[in-house]
């Protein structure tokens, strides 16, 4: 009972940050939560070894992080069409004047993401929206830490080349 105690409390504390960083693998939504809830049914299958450790966020970003690359992999995925237009309803409580500008800088920035490679939108996710250093990022997707400083270089510069005016801070901010 301890255990499973634990265990909402970490589901409960971390599925916000691991629901955004699917987000910002996939660019879907309810692709991100079932990322999220597959990475969650995962991680509790294995918790009695994995509860214990101090790590055990960055153990739950890489098995997100595998789900993810292995729901790209599957056939039925490649072949589905996602539609560019959603029908939005408008939330009135919005000050659609203030932040459209920005809005508009971030839905550039996502899109340019999505761009991306898997390795190098993962190290960009790893990095900058979930602030995880080189060795930690290296250590998620088990690969060296000159992969992941390359894989950077080269996915900062993809995004500014596919967002333009945007400066790297502002890239980084977002």
């Amino acid at each position: 009972m301890r255990d499973e105690d634990e265990f909402r409390a970490f589901a409960h504390g971390h599925a916000p940050t691991l629901r955004r960083s699917a987000y910002l693998f996939c660019g879907d939504w309810h692709l991100a939560e079932d990322l999220v809830q597959t990475t969650l049914v995962k991680i509790y299958k294995s918790w009695s070894r994995v509860g214990k450790r101090e790590t055990t966020h960055n153990y739950a970003r890489t098995v997100l992080l595998r789900t993810w690359l292995d729901e790209k992999r599957k056939p039925w995925r490649r072949s589905e069409w996602g539609s560019p237009e959603v029908p939005d309803t408008p939330d009135p409580t919005v000050d659609v004047a203030g932040g459209v500008g920005r809005s508009w800088e971030r839905d550039q920035v996502h899109r340019a993401l999505l761009t991306l490679g898997q390795r190098q939108r993962a190290v960009l996710v790893l990095r900058y929206f979930d602030e995880l250093s080189v060795a930690e990022t290296a250590q998620v997707m088990g690969c060296a830490e000159g992969t992941v400083k390359s894989q950077a270089a080269r996915g900062l510069a993809a995004l500014r080349a596919a967002v333009g005016g945007i400066s790297e801070g502002e890239l980084v901010a977002t």
